[in-house]
């Protein structure tokens, strides 16, 4: 009998130690991490989608009618200034262009003629006039014949990259016909949108420290090695949409930006005084942001935050906490709203720097 009592003592003493251990396993699970804003100066990245475009992009189109006899270029060629790039027909302009030239000297004959008969007195002062009418008329006759046949021979306005051609040699061409495009790249002008919040910041920085030096990130994820200045913004908003376009100039030497790109402006903007949470400690209803605050008797609320900035697992926060609130820093989906929970509070410096928040 007594081997039997301490047997069932020890089974209680067992299973009173496995119940204490299990309640302080829960009593440790349920302490939670707790954290604060931290104000420290900082720097974020703003992107804005662009479209790229160069400097001078133009239509070349036929100034005559005619049959295309040649052409000197090929496509994505790059072309100096003044280099031949094709020819319509010419034999009916050259043509044009003799009988005009007879015609003036014909006229011109006719003026030294009459011209000397009226030195002598043989005709009036009018016939010599009209004789010199007509022989300026024939000479601006001549001049236009000369001007058809010179647009028979296109050249390259500027130096710059043909894009592909739109007519084929052979081809009867007429008067405005598209024959391809050329594109000046040494410079590409960048444009992008910006809010009007944005543009009241900028102008007021501005003002203080020049144009606004800005970067390229590329279809490809690489930013683009030569930084561009803002030099242009555009005289009026856009009502549907509140915002304003600006133009960054970039210089292209290697020529690898082409016209027609797209892109994304990155605008580096330094924060004073920022306040920064952990992305981590916020979630979203109705794509708003909120979190978890604990008040003094340890009960949680959540409580909705405007965010100013995204950083890489940072908020910068705009609006809704205050340096000496504590928030929940973890386990927000075990938690309820107004529950008590036990926590331990993290020092949020040491928080952020375990996130890798590279500030100034």
């Amino acid at each position: 009998m007594k081997k039997v009592l301490m047997l069932m003592s020890l089974c209680a003493l067992v299973y009173q130690t496995g119940c204490e251990s299990k309640h302080e396993e829960k009593e440790e699970a349920t302490h939670f991490l707790v954290t604060s804003p931290l104000r420290k100066d900082t720097t974020i990245m703003k992107e804005y989608v662009s479209q790229i475009h160069a400097i001078s992009h133009i239509e070349l189109r036929a100034l005559e009618k005619g049959y295309l006899q040649k052409i000197f270029v090929d496509e994505g060629q790059f072309v100096k200034k003044g280099q031949p790039m094709f020819q319509i027909m010419p034999m009916l302009y050259e043509a044009e262009q003799q009988k005009a030239q007879a015609e003036a000297s014909f006229a011109e004959i006719e003026y030294r003629n009459t011209k000397a008969l009226a030195d002598s007195n043989i005709v009036s002062k009018n016939e010599l006039a009209l004789a010199k009418a007509k022989w300026d008329k024939a000479k601006a006759e001549l001049s236009l014949a000369q001007v058809h046949l010179g647009f028979t021979d296109i050249r390259a306005p500027f130096d710059g990259i043909m894009d592909h051609f739109q007519v084929r040699l052979g081809s009867l061409v007429g008067e405005g016909d598209l024959l391809t495009t050329l594109s000046d790249n040494s410079k590409m002008w960048v444009y992008f949108n910006v809010p009007e919040a944005e543009y009241l910041d900028y102008k007021t920085r501005s003002e203080k420290e020049g144009m606004l030096k800005v970067g390229l990130r590329m279809a490809n994820n690489k930013v683009f090695e030569y930084p561009g200045v803002v030099e242009t913004i555009e005289a009026d908003f856009n009502n549907e949409t509140g915002n304003i376009a600006f133009r960054a100039t970039f210089p292209n030497p290697k020529k690898l930006l082409r016209h027609g790109e797209t892109g994304n402006i990155q605008v580096v903007q330094s924060l004073k005084n920022a306040l920064i949470i952990p992305q981590k400690a916020t979630f979203e209803v109705l794509e708003k942001k909120y979190v978890y605050v604990v008040d003094k008797n340890n009960v949680i609320r959540s409580r909705e935050i405007t965010i100013a900035a995204e950083l890489p697992h940072i908020f910068v926060v705009q609006s809704g906490l205050k340096m000496d609130d504590k928030i929940l820093l973890e386990g927000l989906r075990q938690v309820h709203e107004n529950e008590k929970i036990h926590y331990k509070f993290v020092q949020p410096a040491s928080v952020i720097s375990n996130l890798s928040l590279y500030a100034e």
